[in-house]
This record gives structure tokens, sequence and C-alpha cells, in this order.
């Protein structure tokens, strides 16, 4: 007996149909992983990205005080201190510790660190330095 013409009859692949059962889970346990990977390295590289500017602008800010023409190492160290607090404190850079050195002709100011991590048992090393300068008047 042959069904009517305009009664549509479902495709049927048997090859298709009962060897492709499943393998969407498998799909997500292969895919999930990877997915994850790459939007843990992306937040951790912007981690360490975001503390590294920090760590230059702090060196840059102390740098600056400790070369003006009545700066000392101690402002510079002061003040590179305060920019990080200002800019999160352990929020963004971790244990931080600014050294600086005057001279007569120059000043130094290096800020270090540890960035956050969203990757246990990894907190990427952050240093920056900035060099000046000293003001002076000449004549």
């Amino acid at each position: 007996m042959r069904p009517p013409d305009d009664v549509a009859l479902p495709d049927r692949h048997p090859a298709v149909g009962g060897r492709e059962r499943g393998s969407a889970s498998v799909q997500l346990v292969v895919l999930m992983p990877a997915l994850f990977a790459v939007m843990f390295l992306g937040m951790q590289g912007a981690l360490f990205y975001h503390a590294r500017t920090v760590a230059l602008a702090a060196a840059e800010e102390g740098v600056r005080t400790a070369a003006g023409m009545n700066g000392t190492r101690e402002t510079g160290v002061r003040d590179a201190y305060s920019f990080v607090s200002a800019a999160g404190g352990d929020d963004v850079l971790v244990a931080a510790r600014v050294s600086a050195s005057r001279t007569v002709a120059d000043a130094q100011v290096t800020v270090t660190g540890r960035s956050l991590s969203v990757i246990p048992g990894w907190s990427p090393l952050i240093s920056q330095s900035a060099h000046a300068p000293v003001e002076r008047i000449t004549q």
C-alpha cells in the first residue's frame, strides 16, 4: 500500500540516529575546559597588565616628587605608596614595596609587588622603575 502524495514521510537515516546519541555531552566535556582556560588566561593577563601599569605609574609619581628641587628620597617613597593605595592597594598590587635613591644628579624609584591571580598557586612578580634627573638651579 502506498501513502497518499500529500503526506510527507519523515527522513530516516539509520546511520545518524543511533550512533550520535550523547555527542553533545562529549563535546561539552571537551570544549568547556578549553573555554574556561581561555577565559582565565585572559583575566590573568588583564590583572597582570593592570598591576604593572599601577606599579609604573606609582614609580613615576614617586620619582617626580623625589627629583623635585626640594624633594627627598623619603618624599618619593611616600608619594609612591600613596599612589598605590589610592589605586586600590592590595586589591591591585599585593604586598607593594617601594625603594628609592637620590643622588646629586639622579633620582630613581622602584615599585615591586605581586599581581592578583586567578590561577591557584601562581602570583606573578611585578617590578617597575622610574628615573629622572634632579632639578637644580644652574647659571
